[in-house]
């Protein structure tokens, strides 16, 4: 994923959003976040079937230092870390929650498209 410069920050509220959410896990981390609530690395790593524990960390620490998530340790022998949406993170919620009910919408219109192809009717693909 290309880098956004900090000086391309003023020409687009686009680029200052992808700049916080844009990583390849990071929107699906907000998503568990505000859905269920506080997590552990472990449980986040259940929950993004293929991300490494290496990229989980590196956009979780992303993700704390533009004040996101915060990160919880707790004075436990083993230590137990725990992430969880600060409020600016909660704000992300409704963008969050408009990709989920586009991709609903989608991945159903893609459903219907695949069985109109198996049986043999063709529909535009601009129904999408």
């Amino acid at each position: 994923m290309r880098r956004i410069q900090p000086k391309s920050v003023e020409e687009c509220p686009v680029e200052i959003t992808l700049r916080h959410i844009g990583g390849a896990w990071k929107a699906l981390i907000i998503y568990h976040l505000a859905s269920e609530g506080r997590h552990r690395h472990s449980e986040l790593m259940r929950r993004l079937s293929g991300v490494t524990a290496k990229i989980l960390t590196q956009q979780l620490r992303e993700m704390e230092r533009d004040g996101l998530v915060q990160r919880r340790v707790y004075p436990e022998v083993p230590p137990r870390v725990e992430y969880k949406l600060t409020a600016r993170g909660e704000t992300l919620r409704p963008i969050i929650d408009a990709m989920c009910s586009w991709g609903t919408k989608q991945g159903q219109a893609m459903k219907d498209q695949n069985k109109l192809e198996q049986k043999g009717l063709r529909t535009p693909a601009s129904q999408y």
